[in-house]
């Protein structure tokens, strides 16, 4: 069943002889817990292990819940993302955060399935479906009407780990399909990814 699937990958390890800092290690279950979500919906779900370079330059392992129509895609995102040495802080199952999507924003983790509404609406987000991720939120926040989310987070295209419009990163993900927060007119959700 697909609820108690677990997706480990064979990455292409650049440097064999460096250690990896394990940021997520949990079991399928254990990245469900505590939320009572439709059946259908977990069992579309599929558990992603990935590894990228953190802030501090070293090479570390992190989850994605995500759909698993589009697992690999995100495989093949972060494959590119370890290659190109793209920082990103964490990548942690939003279950740590007790299912806050403020809380895993305000320690700058970057995550895919969160069963939530779209903020300030009565929308199920793309998040509530595995469809979305959010990268580097600090760097990359939310703005709408001259406010940025999480609070106290600028967007200068200058910082490490931020995305803007020429970056490869955009590429990656617009070529298979994907549509970035960054180019909405309304407001800006530069760490947003969905499809």
């Amino acid at each position: 069943m697909a609820n108690n699937r677990s997706k480990a990958e064979s990455f292409k390890d650049d440097d064999s002889s460096s250690a990896v800092i394990i940021d997520a290690n949990y079991t399928f279950d254990e990245a469900m817990k505590g939320i009572n979500i439709p059946g259908f919906i977990k069992d579309s779900l599929e558990l992603v292990t990935v590894q990228y370079y953190g802030f501090d330059g070293l090479l570390h392992q992190g989850q994605l819940l995500v759909k698993n129509e589009l697992v690999n895609d995100i495989v093949d995102i972060f494959n590119f993302i370890k290659k190109t040495k793209f920082p990103v802080e964490k990548v942690i199952p939003i279950v740590k955060y007790n299912w806050s999507d403020d809380k895993s924003m305000e320690e700058n983790n970057t995550s895919a399935f969160n069963y939530r509404f779209i903020s300030g609406t009565k929308i199920l987000s793309k998040h509530a479906q595995g469809e979305a991720i959010d990268i580097n939120p600090r760097q990359n926040p939310y703005i709408k009407n001259g406010s940025c989310s999480p609070e106290g987070s600028v967007y200068d295209v200058n910082k490490k780990g931020t995305i803007n419009s020429n970056s490869e990163l955009v590429r990656e993900f617009t070529e298979r399909g994907w549509e970035w927060g960054g180019d909405w007119k309304s407001l800006k959700d530069y760490q947003h990814f969905q499809k």
